[in-house]
């Protein structure tokens, strides 16, 4: 059997959760099956089971274009072109909005059944209008159209099987839970410390750790307003690149500046691999203040590192930490003033802090939270065990 995977992200081009899981599942699915990965790039890997090549659209082909428009245009060309050189899969598996075009005309075209992982539902994500403009009308109907066609569909969470039932004409029978993993002999607790140095962090002191883009869904401003509540002897280290617009970059640096500490740490790049791993081990908390999340692979990052997390209480991070064993959930408030904003943005972000410096104060209760948090990511999410599940979902397909 042979698969087909279309991705936006692939390594060395990743900057979410997406392109993460696309990395290690196909790494681990070509040892059962021959795999064959097309994504956005210029990447080209030939291994005895794994093919990828990148596909990416030429900047003349849009230059014309709105800007906002240009991503939703270079999708679509990038999503043909994936179709022109002929398919001799078994199946195509797509991964996120931006290749959903792609499977669609694999499906008619070469007559192979449609598989897609949801990441996220971009209905679920209205704050990409100030990213997309009009082109996130275009990706809703994408997605829908796609959604409502494919063969089979894999939730990474219950709580994303439910959005999905609850949003599309999409039978629950077709919808089949499958988790996000983790490599825990990758991501593992380190000893070195170099990359804590690099970035000006003091390796003495307790920090508080976030790691993702600058984005509405990410929360990332919670927390900026809930550092004012944190522990002032505490570090604060934000691992934030990549803005959506320019709008939330602005209204980052404008959080920041109102901050009246001096331990605050911006990093505003993607930080490698074995850096972030440095980071995620000696953090006395790892925060994910997300206000929409289907899954939340960081927070198995920082388990696997043996850190407890303190995150939002919102879509597929319930089904991760177990509250007050691998860390704390605090409630979004079950009545929202709108389904991604708080009534009371300050009460979460206090709340936020609240459970922050309860680890902060309590040493012994950190390191035990870490402790379980690192087992739990052993024993429940394993990229192994999750592979063989969507392979033996395609073997039902074909």
């Amino acid at each position: 059997m042979k698969a087909l995977v279309l991705t936006n992200e692939y390594p060395p081009n990743i900057y979410g959760g997406a392109g993460v899981h696309v990395e290690y599942l196909t790494r681990e699915m070509s040892k059962l099956i021959d795999v064959e990965v097309r994504c956005f790039g210029d990447q080209a890997v030939d291994e005895k089971s794994l093919k990828v090549r990148g596909c990416c659209v030429d900047p003349k082909m849009v230059e014309d274009s709105e800007k906002k428009l240009k991503s939703l245009f270079s999708a679509l060309h990038n999503c043909i072109t994936f179709n022109v050189k002929p398919i001799d899969a078994d199946i195509v598996h797509c991964h996120t909005w931006y290749t959903h075009f792609g499977g669609i005309m694999a499906k008619k075209s070469y007559g192979i059944p449609l598989v897609i992982t949801t990441h996220s539902l971009e209905p679920l994500r209205p704050w990409k209008r100030e990213q997309l403009g009009h082109g996130y009308d275009a990706a809703v109907w994408v997605e829908k159209t796609a959604l409502e066609m494919a063969d089979s569909i894999i939730a990474v969470s219950d709580g994303m099987k439910k959005d999905i039932v609850d949003l599309f004409n999409v039978d629950a029978d077709k919808i089949t839970v499958i988790y996000n993993g983790i490599d825990t002999h990758e991501y593992h607790p380190v000893k070195s410390k170099d990359a804590l140095a690099e970035y000006g962090i003091n390796p003495d002191k307790p920090y508080v750790l976030f790691v993702g883009r600058i984005t509405r869904q990410k929360g990332i401003v919670h927390l900026v307003n809930a550092i004012k509540h944190i522990d002032d002897e505490t570090q604060i280290v934000l691992c934030a690149g990549q803005p959506d617009t320019v709008e939330i970059k602005n209204e980052m640096e404008e959080g920041i500046k109102k901050i009246k500490r001096d331990n605050v740490i911006w990093i505003q790049k993607m930080v490698p691999k074995k850096e972030v791993i440095q980071l995620y081990t000696h953090a006395s908390v790892f925060c994910c203040p997300s206000i929409y999340e289907p899954f939340g692979i960081i927070n198995l990052e920082a388990m696997a590192c043996s850190t407890p997390v303190v995150a939002s209480a919102v879509g597929g991070i319930v089904e991760i930490i177990k509250d007050e064993q691998t860390g704390y959930l605090v409630r979004f408030d079950q009545h929202k003033a709108s389904p991604f904003e708080p009534v009371d943005p300050e009460t979460f972000s206090r709340d936020l802090a609240g459970k922050v410096n309860k680890l902060l104060s309590d040493k012994r209760l950190a390191e035990e939270m870490g402790k379980q948090g690192r087992i739990r990511a052993e024993k429940y999410f394993s990229w192994k065990a999750i592979a063989a599940e969507v392979v033996n979902l395609y073997g039902k397909l074909v």
